[in-house]
């Protein structure tokens, strides 16, 4: 099926990766970025725990879910937005935060239960809405999008949307993954 922008989303919206336990994605293990040949590990602070992975999509703004993305279709709506037309399904979000209404929870938490959302959401500072429509997700609905805040400064200008990003538990971010053909 073609989700917005004329990108690629597997049947069912979400893209498959391999699955832990408590629901979320398995990152394969690291065989570097083809930018600069090696894998980035930094650790973050935990907002909503678990595993994913998937492709890179850095958003140069913060993005209202509410009004700003369909669910149904996981795009980005918001035409005063940079990505506007982007897909976020199956993607690992990289974000300085939310922006508006406490309704964003509402709608994050039907993107990830139709698979449309992303696999998981790196931000650049706390932000509860997020969270929350993560976690309503994993206990209503038994999905996992790890959110995990990590430092701008850390983060490795290079690498480019759609390198592979993985997130483990306790908040460990690797980036520059090798990602399965279910991944992205």
């Amino acid at each position: 099926m073609t989700g917005c922008g004329g990108h690629e989303v597997p049947a069912g919206g979400q893209h498959p990766g391999r699955q832990d336990p408590g629901g979320g994605r398995v990152p394969e293990p690291a065989a570097g970025s083809a930018a600069t040949g090696r894998v980035l590990r930094l650790r973050g602070q935990v907002l909503v725990d678990g595993a994913a992975s998937g492709p890179l999509l850095k958003l140069d703004e913060p993005l209202s879910f509410w009004g700003g993305l369909d669910p149904a279709g996981g795009c980005i709506i918001d035409r005063r937005h940079p990505q506007c037309g982007r897909s976020v399904a199956g993607h690992v979000l990289l974000m300085p935060g939310g922006r508006g209404s406490s309704s964003s929870s509402t709608v994050l938490a039907e993107a990830i239960r139709l698979g449309t959302g992303p696999a998981a959401i790196l931000l650049t500072s706390p932000d509860g809405i997020i969270a929350l429509g993560a976690l309503v997700a994993r206990e209503l609905y038994g999905r996992a999008c790890p959110v995990v805040v990590v430092d701008p400064a850390a983060w490795p200008e290079e690498a480019p949307d759609g390198a592979g990003v993985a997130v483990d538990p306790g908040g460990f971010v690797h980036v520059g993954v090798q990602l399965t053909d279910g991944d992205g």
